[in-house]
């Protein structure tokens, strides 16, 4: 029987497809809840406020986030989040597969119309902007990115990629905000007058989490951005009345501005940087060409987040919809490296795409596809990067009960591999940050990274501890010395000790009981004192 008769036989997930009716508008409204939540302030774990249907995150004091802002390196990450689950087949195609054009009759990519990436793949011509990056040994392929168990829900697998969590486990701290909290913890409670991370779009995203803020600056759209880049606020308040209700509103707006604390540094920058380049007209594009004037004019934010949405293609995918979205991907990719080059910084960027899931690798009735598993990840930047592939393409044929391809890397390899080699963060806090994940070696360029202030001790966070009440302090010393752990109040007096004493080179785990101890709950700072270092971080007791 052939792949294409089994079809028929192939056990579709409940919510995954349109004609699923409720169940798949229940997985959007899940997500869509979770959006509003977000936008409006009620889910975001930085400080967020909403005013006249608009967010604005705004940093909360945090000693954890200067070190990333005076690192000694200039490199950059931009994450481009492909939202709504790309197709990652009609992206990356793997030509001369007949399974594919079997399963595929409508929908797949003909020979005629991709370009080479090597004699085995090709992608669709409307990405032939990328091809100067590829054949100057600027673009990556990484195959069949996942995890193990996959979710179909948008906004919980969503949640899992921004996490860096397994399926079955829910954390609400994100991977680049964890590893921003850990990587400096010693340094002083000062607040930033540079985002340590900046993301244009609608929601306030999980991946920038902190367990004690949300580390980045969230700009709902570009038109936002210009306000704060021109007029150093957010909202005009000069054509309200004095009326009741416009007065409320003119003194909400009043507070917005003047708790946004960036204004002054994004407004610098913006000015400084000067386009090199011509745009496309698409929106993903916009946000690429703000992001190249705040690296341009040396605002100093380490990790950019853009967006590019409609990617849920579940009829008539091929109709102007993938296409067209596959032409603003790499026509804003290209914009921005140009622009990059044009001042010699193309070696200082990385950029990476990502998205949920994948979709089905059957076409459905609708000449579209349902929500999948996993999908390719795209890297570009300089020529340090090189080209070339990373894995194997899914295999279409062995697949599971749902007629979906096993995963081949899992995306927390690819996050490691970043924050490790692009960013320099240190090993432990990748550890900490990501667990056990196996690097891929040579990924992307390596880096010369100054060691710091955190090069024999790390202060890496604490959660709840498998007994009820109790919490668990983790940290890492790279050589043996004498070592206090502390809690102190937040007005500077100490606290309480919970050691001092020699503790050899390795990782731990302190448990902390309050009751033992006798520590009331409330908001502390956390010290560890070891090798003449000090670290802190703020810590809450229930």
């Amino acid at each position: 029987m052939s792949k294409q008769n089994m079809h028929s036989k192939v056990r579709s997930r409940y919510g995954s497809r349109i004609k699923d009716g409720k169940g798949h508008q229940e997985m959007h409204e899940a997500s869509s809840r979770r959006a509003f939540l977000r936008n409006t302030g009620l889910f975001s774990l930085g400080s967020m406020m909403a005013i006249n249907g608009h967010s604005m995150s705004q940093m909360v004091i945090n000693p954890l986030t200067m070190g990333l802002l005076n690192n000694d390196t200039d490199r950059t990450l931009i994450l481009i989040r492909l939202n709504g689950g790309n197709d990652g087949l009609n992206t990356i195609v793997e030509r001369g597969n007949d399974e594919y054009y079997n399963i595929r009759p409508t929908l797949a990519i003909n020979e005629a119309d991709m370009w080479n990436l090597s004699d085995e793949i090709g992608m669709p011509n409307t990405t032939q902007s990328l091809q100067p990056l590829w054949e100057a040994g600027r673009m990556k392929v990484i195959h069949n990115v996942g995890y193990p168990q996959p979710n179909y829900s948008h906004f919980r697998s969503s949640d899992i990629w921004a996490s860096a969590s397994d399926s079955n486990e829910v954390l609400g701290t994100g991977w680049i905000g964890r590893a921003m909290e850990a990587e400096f913890g010693s340094f002083l409670e000062t607040p930033p007058n540079v985002p340590p991370a900046i993301q244009i779009g609608i929601e306030n995203n999980l991946i920038f989490a902190g367990a004690d803020a949300n580390m980045s600056l969230s700009i709902s759209n570009p038109t936002e951005f210009y306000r704060i880049a021109q007029q150093g606020q957010l909202y005009n308040t000069t054509e309200l009345n004095e009326c009741p209700a416009e007065a409320e509103l003119k003194y909400a707006r009043q507070t917005a501005n003047n708790a946004f604390r960036y204004s002054t540094t994004i407004q610098e920058a913006f000015r400084k940087g000067v386009t090199k380049s011509e745009y496309p007209d698409n929106y993903l594009a916009e946000q690429l060409s703000i992001v190249a004037r705040l690296i341009k004019g040396q605002l100093g934010t380490k990790v950019y987040m853009v967006t590019l949405g409609g990617f849920d293609t579940h009829a008539d995918q091929n109709e102007d919809r993938h296409p067209r979205l596959m032409t603003y991907l790499s026509e804003a990719i290209a914009a921005f490296i140009t622009d990059m080059d044009a001042d010699n910084l193309g070696e200082k960027v990385l950029g990476m795409t990502f998205s949920e899931f994948g979709r089905t690798i059957y076409e459905n009735g609708s000449f579209g596809t349902d929500h999948g598993t996993g999908g390719p990840m795209i890297l570009f930047g300089g020529e340090e990067l090189g080209n070339g592939f990373v894995g194997t393409p899914p295999d279409l044929i062995n697949t599971d009960q749902y007629g979906d391809p096993t995963y081949g890397i899992d995306f927390r390899s690819v996050y490691g591999s970043i924050l490790d080699g692009w960013l320099g963060i240190d090993d432990r806090v990748v550890d900490h940050v990501l667990g056990d994940q196996n690097k891929i070696d040579g990924l992307v360029p390596a880096g010369d990274f100054p060691s710091g202030l955190n090069a024999q001790s790390i202060l890496l966070g604490y959660k709840p501890a498998l007994v009820a009440g109790h919490i668990d302090i983790q940290y890492s010393l790279s050589k043996g010395a004498n070592t206090r752990l502390s809690l102190i109040k937040l007005n500077g007096t100490p606290y309480r000790t919970l050691f001092d004493s020699y503790v050899d080179r390795g990782s731990y785990t302190y448990t902390l009981n309050p009751q033992k101890v006798v520590v009331s709950p409330g908001s502390y700072m956390l010290e560890l004192r070891s090798g003449g270092k000090t670290h802190r971080r703020h810590m809450l007791v229930k």
